[in-house]
């Protein structure tokens, strides 16, 4: 794992599958109750496997991507709650199924990532992790960008 920066943005490139889980677990090491994360990337860029990385941080294991689903609950430590909004944000009113989602109330007590996490998911909370995976051939380009105070002083 190699680290960037700049102003607006913490930045690491990551080489292989293996170190996307690995920035996962150090993510993961890091988050407290109430947290929401915002994964995005293109298919195949490693959001699922980065969150099995921060799901093993939180003692979780057996993480798989809730896309038909929508949303799961993995108990653990602090529980993780993980959602693929993707086939939400192909739907008419996106944030009419975000609400039906009922995040709101379990979101205090545990932590949140939402796959496909956009506009509609920002909207659940101003203090936020927004993290981008840009896949070029093997290696992905990961950034984030902080939202409230909580993250602030967020690095790795």
């Amino acid at each position: 794992m190699r680290k960037l920066s700049t102003n607006l943005e913490y930045m690491v490139k990551i080489p292989t599958p293996e170190e996307m889980f690995q920035l996962g677990q150090s993510i993961g090491a890091t988050l407290h109750a109430g947290d929401l994360l915002l994964l995005n990337g293109d298919l195949g860029a490693g959001k699922t496997l980065l969150t099995q990385g921060i799901a093993s941080a939180l003692g979780i294991t057996g993480v798989t991507s809730p896309t038909f689903v929508i949303s799961r609950v993995h108990q653990g430590p602090l529980p993780l709650i993980h959602v693929d909004a993707y086939r939400l944000l192909i739907t008419e009113n996106p944030n009419l199924y975000l609400d039906d989602l009922d995040l709101d109330t379990q979101r205090e007590s545990a932590v949140t990532v939402v796959e496909w996490g956009g506009k509609e998911s920002a909207r659940l909370s101003e203090e936020r992790l927004e993290i981008h995976i840009d896949r070029t051939n093997d290696e992905r380009l990961v950034s984030f960008t902080k939202f409230g105070p909580r993250w602030e002083s967020f690095s790795l």
